[in-house]
């Protein structure tokens, strides 16, 4: 899958987001990767200054690292999820 930075793709990112069970925010902050994931109350929060292209690279880097409930996804955000789980990212 390639892997276009643009504000669509970044909108499709969100939605995987909003149909599972954690919370995605972006607020300011210096985190050294760009994110921070507080694991037990499922918020994972982004850079607000990030480019678009660095907001999807740290999203889909949550998303590898996160366990998202596939049920809870709708068929198009699912084939969305299990392409980005194989996909490396370039930069």
């Amino acid at each position: 899958m390639t892997i276009r930075y643009t504000k669509q793709f970044l909108s499709k990112l969100e939605d995987i987001f909003a149909e599972s069970d954690y919370i995605l925010r972006y607020e300011k902050g210096s985190f050294k990767s760009g994110y921070c994931l507080l694991n037990d109350t499922k918020i994972a929060i982004v850079n607000k200054y990030y480019t678009t292209e660095g907001k999807i690279s740290c999203l889909i880097d949550i998303l590898k690292s996160v366990q998202i409930d596939k049920s809870k996804l709708n068929e198009k955000n699912r084939k969305l999820l299990m392409e980005l789980s194989q996909t490396e990212i370039d930069l």
